[in-house]
């Protein structure tokens, strides 16, 4: 374990997270708002504090940069960005609780949209400001944003293993041969459609600041808003650009770089693009077939359901209407969308829809070795042959799934609240989306879970977002081993 590397990079983490409290503290000093004042100063003081201490410490380092070195950097790095980032909210007062103020923070930057605020308008706009940045951070990754902008170093396999740790899906390739440029490549993307859905949201009447808030909760599928209501209040227009805008940033974003080289054939037979958009599609129907007798018209029927369903699939957590209401085939849709999830390569969160592909496959050619035993079957996507080893590490994945929500369920069963609830809340934190079913449905929060509760779910949300495995060695003692 190259520990010294590890702490080297780790600094630079850090200072890119105290730079970008400073958007917020401005906000706060031109309001006026002195609690959120003192806790973005005191905050960015300790962070500087820890950062400097860890880039003095490791100057001098071996460059060699192993895979477990990869996922134990990154791991840390997301700890570390929570445990700091909720710093302005638990010193300011807004949260006065750590483990609130913490399990508040990982739902941001894990772009899950879990909250413990009973209600968000009061909060001062400054730590509004930061509470829906850390979604856009987090939502491609701030160790990929470090890998665009840093001077390029490490040994061999440095970015790619870092960039394979923190990326979203079964495989991780490069759009071009160097991986710092695929890094920049994806922030230029992710940043222009988010200035486009800014740009979208201001001609439909909304302010500057609720437009930016807004868009960094819907290009990082996160859900935090800045209405105790979400996106019920705002015009049908809003609502449609939200679902547009969140239904594109969960898909592949190598589907618009091939865009850009006019590779249009390329993205059309693209065989998870089509899952996503067809399992969209039918959702959307069926919902609005279920729920057509909950409201007047039929736009407004097909407005709500198409949203909800871009919402879910995406796991991005806004809300429209409280579904929780709607009758229980369509929430059984939507729990089925948590779990499916958007496009891999994606900012959303859940199995993605590559595993799904893969795991119908898999099953499919299991299937057919049963009836021709002797045959030799490959599974392909886009015509490709899937290695093996991607196959094996879907399984694995859906093991470690199926294993990490059942333990979790346990646990925070223990708090007494109904099943419902617990399966839906361990279900939309694990898969990064936020309001679950009953009291932790979209008119309600996660507040009155115990601090082991909200532990645990916190846990759930950095496993989610980080494809589990990094989490998993973090807590692995063979991993901090040296041989």
């Amino acid at each position: 374990m190259n520990y010294k590397m590890m702490g080297r990079f780790l600094s630079r983490i850090i200072a890119v997270e105290t730079v970008f409290m400073i958007p917020a503290l401005l906000i706060s000093l031109w309001l006026k708002e002195w609690a959120a004042v003192q806790g973005f100063l005191a905050a960015m003081g300790i962070s500087a504090a820890i950062g400097g201490t860890l880039a003095l410490l490791c100057r001098k380092t071996d460059k060699r940069f192993a895979a477990k070195d990869g996922l134990v950097c990154v791991s840390l790095s997301w700890v570390i960005l929570s445990i700091l980032g909720c710093l302005p909210f638990w010193i300011s007062g807004a949260i006065p609780h750590f483990v609130d103020a913490l399990f508040e923070t990982v739902s941001g930057f894990t772009t899950t949209g879990a909250s413990i605020l009973p209600e968000v308008e009061s909060m001062e706009m400054g730590l509004l400001y930061w509470r829906s940045f850390t979604h856009w951070l987090g939502g491609m990754g701030v160790l990929v944003f470090l890998l665009a902008i840093a001077p390029g170093e490490g040994g061999k396999g440095f970015t790619m293993h870092l960039l394979r740790a923190e990326s979203p899906g079964p495989d991780v390739g490069k759009l071009v041969p160097k991986m710092k440029q695929t890094a920049a490549i994806l922030y230029i993307i992710y940043i222009c459609l988010t200035v486009l859905n800014v740009v979208f949201l201001l001609l439909g009447g909304m302010s500057l600041f609720e437009s930016v808030c807004t868009a960094f909760g819907t290009a990082g599928t996160g859900g935090f808003g800045v209405r105790n209501d979400s996106i019920a209040g705002y015009s049908p227009y809003i609502q449609n650009v939200c679902t547009v805008f969140m239904l594109l940033f969960g898909v592949n974003f190598s589907c618009y770089y091939l865009l850009l080289l006019r590779q249009f054939k390329s993205v059309w037979k693209d065989e998870e693009l089509r899952l996503y958009l067809g399992i969209a599609v039918g959702a959307a129907v069926l919902i609005a077939l279920d729920i057509r007798h909950l409201y007047p018209t039929l736009e407004e029927t097909v407005r709500h359901a198409a949203f909800q369903v871009s919402t879910i699939m995406t796991t991005t957590g806004f809300a429209t209407t409280d579904f929780d209401l709607w009758p229980s085939f369509s929430k059984g849709i939507l729990l089925m969308l948590m779990v499916v999830g958007a496009c891999a390569g994606s900012t959303g969160g859940g199995l993605k829809c590559a595993r799904v592909l893969l795991l119908f496959k898999s099953l499919r050619r299991n299937i057919r070795r049963v009836l021709h035993p002797k045959k030799v079957q490959v599974i392909r996507v886009n015509d490709r042959v899937v290695d093996e080893t991607v196959l094996d590490n879907c399984n694995a994945y859906l093991a470690a799934y199926v294993i990490i929500i059942i333990l979790s369920f346990l646990v925070i069963s223990l708090d007494g609240f109904s099943t419902g609830t617990n399966v839906s809340a361990v279900l939309a934190c694990f898969n990064n989306i936020g309001p679950g079913l009953e009291a932790v449905g979209p008119t309600c929060n996660y507040g009155a879970y115990s601090v082991l509760s909200k532990l645990v779910l916190s846990v759930d949300m950095l496993a989610g977002r980080l494809e589990i495995f990094p989490i998993l060695v973090l807590l692995s003692r063979s991993a901090w081993r040296n041989r």
